[in-house]
């Protein structure tokens, strides 16, 4: 079952590295690179630039209402 809050980063390809999507169940004031990114799939020194690609976004949503939403459009 999916979580109410979480925080989504999208980081696009640097270097030798693919883009990719991370999710994690943070609060708000922890929604950004260094705390949603694990692994880092950097070194240490390249750790700033990368998390300077990334795009972080925090959501919130009611998963109770998307169920009885979804309930009622399928029944």
């Amino acid at each position: 079952s999916s979580e109410d809050i979480r925080c989504k980063c999208i980081c696009p390809p640097y270097r030798n590295i693919s883009g990719h999507i991370y999710n994690k169940n943070v609060s708000q004031k922890d929604c950004n690179c260094l705390h949603v990114v694990e692994p880092m799939p950097v070194p240490g020194n390249d750790v700033e630039a990368y998390c300077l690609l990334c795009e972080c976004k925090y959501e919130e949503r009611s998963t109770t209402t998307i169920k009885v939403i979804a309930g009622l459009v399928l029944g």
